[in-house]
């Protein structure tokens, strides 16, 4: 039986139809994608299923006692909670259920425990309350907690903070962690991703794919989180419903592959009106004029019923784009640059420089700095150590997250053409070459003639985004373009800066979280790890997230082998064998006279057979005191979710192990020769 059923749910504003009939269904434990342009209805079909929104008519039904939860954008939280408080408000039903077997154990110790049958209601209410508690999430509930809002990316110096305290993404994140931690049958997610930085979203694809065993149906701009979640794609087109097999990869190839059907059957349409409209012309005033009038009436009945409308995915973006001033050997160069903001440091030591044709990538963790990066490279603030060189020609086009600087009043067409550059080398751009571009970047008919006060903020930044790739930049650079741009929109900047980096040779700096855009654009990246380090890596998304892969499996091996039993010597100090296995038979040796004694050679025996029992002791106590306080650090999680240091603690370790090894024999020579 379906979790969920929607059967012929229409929904609209006056005129205008935003839901069509939309029908679908979704099985227990099935993750889907709803997928459109922005404003196609996707968020309102989630509300009507959610029941926040009423359709006009159609259902949406769920099966008998199935929970359904719903990301709100903005969660409602008690103000007098503290984050970890309000996590913990998702187990409420579980609290008032643990309080209600309290209160049947008081009975069973007061008089009615007494009483045969009364004592018999009692049993059994207890071992319903019981079955209800182990639904509901049982009685270890602390960890899942703190899992959920560690891989939120909240710390643990954040969880006795206030809500009132905290910022808009904060709370955000925290009515997921929340809606997460509810283990509802049916998750409805509308952008989960839009406050989680990289180690957030995978964190959460991880936890969809994997953990959650509930119905998901996801709205998602992040394509690579559609590619690892769902196994079905839902298209809201023009008000209809179209469902795809598949994850978002396989639904772009059956969608093509409709377009392209689509296409070439209204091409036919377009030759039968043709056809049609050349008869009726020929023919209207002549002799076969009551003929003639007959064909028209049919044509426009079919113009009205059949005609399709044109498939707009089948637009080619044609870019001719004019050419970037010449920089020569390098556009700007960064030498031990260090910034630091209320004492913390962002970045330190980092070196690097970027040359025509560079395509680089800034990541890291929210609040880490990468921002700030931009700034100091583009000189709003100044580094506090290090040295910048700047190319004499920079032209530098930057994508802020705010656009203030934006003159609203203008339409599309018209500030297009205040801001780039003419391809003939006039100061103005033609008002024809205005709208080719607005026309590239999804503007069409009179979207072109919007004013930019009018545009939602995924349309503006399309046409910020046209602006800066056809200005003749030598230099672009892009603060989160994508926060605001649905997937079409995203693919069609992918394609822009491509072609940028083909015809205007210019160089780009991109900050973003969508690892799609990230791995499409750009070849190096420079990396901040939130604590003050930056490294530059040069490579691809994917090959630096392979690296990091095989760095934690290494951290996490490492952790395992720390919290393994290591069995303890039979005599002396509280020494713990390291797992050497022959090491110790190896390095024994016999003397003549079949007399047990020799030397610990792994080591070198003259130096430990010149120690005194003692020393020997206080240096075993020693190295055993330091590995038990790794062993301690690796099983923090903030340690070993962080793969460098995880793997040096790992290092250290295995060198006091090596060390302890050799004494611990020598130790148990001593031993079995007294």
């Amino acid at each position: 039986m379906p979790l969920l059923s929607v059967n012929a749910l229409r929904f609209g504003h006056g005129s205008h139809q935003v839901l069509e009939e939309v029908t679908f269904s979704i099985e227990p434990g099935e993750k889907i994608g709803l997928v459109g342009r922005n404003g196609c209805g996707k968020s309102t079909l989630l509300k009507c299923i959610a029941g926040l929104m009423k359709p006009d008519s159609g259902l949406a039904a769920t099966s008998r006692n199935a929970r359904i939860g719903y990301l709100s954008q903005d969660p409602r939280l008690d103000p007098e909670d503290t984050l970890r408080g309000a996590a913990e408000a998702a187990f409420d039903e579980l609290h008032a259920a643990h309080r209600e077997l309290d209160e049947v154990f008081a009975r069973m110790a007061g008089p009615e425990g007494a009483d045969g049958a009364a004592l018999e209601r009692l049993l059994a209410r207890q071992a319903s309350v019981e079955a209800r508690i182990e639904t509901l999430g049982g009685y270890a509930i602390d960890h899942k907690i703190d899992a959920i809002l560690h891989g939120l990316g909240f710390t643990d110096d954040q969880f006795d903070q206030k809500v009132p305290t905290l910022s808009g993404g904060q709370k955000a994140r925290l009515g997921l962690a929340r809606l997460l931690l509810e283990q509802p049958d049916l998750l409805l997610l509308d952008e989960p991703t839009n406050h989680l930085d990289i180690a957030g979203r995978r964190w959460l694809e991880e936890f969809l794919a994997e953990e959650f065993r509930g119905a998901v149906i996801v709205v998602s701009h992040d394509r690579w989180l559609l590619d690892r979640v769902v196994s079905r794609i839902l298209e809201i087109d023009q008000g209809r419903l179209r469902e795809y097999p598949g994850n978002y990869h396989d639904f772009l190839a059956l969608r093509q592959e409709r377009m392209l059907t689509q296409s070439r059957n209204y091409e036919k349409q377009l030759d039968r009106i043709r056809a049609e409209e050349q008869f009726i012309a020929r023919y209207k005033a002549g002799q076969r004029a009551k003929q003639a009038r007959g064909r028209e009436t049919r044509l426009e009945r079919f113009k009205r019923d059949e005609l399709g409308e044109r498939p707009l995915e089948q637009e080619v973006m044609n870019l001719l784009l004019p050419k970037a001033p010449r920089v020569g050997d390098f556009i700007l160069a960064a030498e031990h640059l260090a910034k630091s903001y209320d004492e913390r440091r962002l970045f330190g030591d980092l070196t690097f420089s970027i040359k025509p044709g560079d395509r680089i990538g800034i990541i890291g963790p929210n609040g880490a700095g990468k921002t700030t990066l931009l700034k100091v490279l583009l000189g709003e603030i100044e580094p506090e150590e290090g040295e910048l060189k700047r190319s004499p020609r920079l032209s530098v086009g930057w994508f802020r997250q705010t656009q203030d600087h934006l003159d609203l009043s203008l339409p599309v067409y018209r500030y297009l053409q205040t801001v780039i550059l003419s391809l003939d080398g006039s100061a103005k751009a033609s008002e024809q070459q205005a709208r080719n571009l607005a026309g590239a970047f999804l503007f069409s008919g009179d979207d072109q003639e919007k004013c930019l006060v009018d545009l939602s903020g995924g349309e503006r930044a399309r046409a910020v985004l046209a602006g800066l790739v056809s200005a003749a930049h030598n230099l672009i650079v892009l603060d989160e373009p994508s926060n605001h741009l649905d997937i079409p929109s995203a693919e069609r900047l992918e394609h822009a800066i491509t072609e940028y980096g083909k015809q205007a040779s210019g160089a780009m700096l991109l900050i973003s979280h969508d690892r799609a855009l990230l791995e499409a654009t750009c070849d190096r990246l420079i990396v901040l790890d939130g604590e003050g380090g930056a490294t530059e890596f040069a490579g691809r998304y994917s090959e630096w997230q392979a690296r990091q892969e095989a760095l934690e499996a290494d951290a996490a091996r490492a952790a395992s082998k720390a919290t393994e039993p290591r069995p303890a010597a039979a005599k002396g100090p509280s020494v713990r064998s390291t797992g050497g296995g022959e090491k110790p038979a190896k390095a024994q040796t016999a003397k003549p006279g079949g007399a047990r004694g020799g030397t610990a050679t792994a080591s070198g025996g003259d130096s430990l057979a010149r120690m005194t029992t003692a020393q020997l002791e206080k240096e075993i106590e020693s190295l055993e005191r330091t590995i038990r306080e790794i062993d301690t650090q690796l099983l923090d999680p903030k340690v070993y979710g962080d793969a460098r240091k995880a793997k040096d603690l790992a290092q250290k370790r295995e060198h006091a192990a090596g060390r302890l090894e050799p004494l611990e024999f020598e130790w148990s020579r001593r031993a079995g020769g007294e």
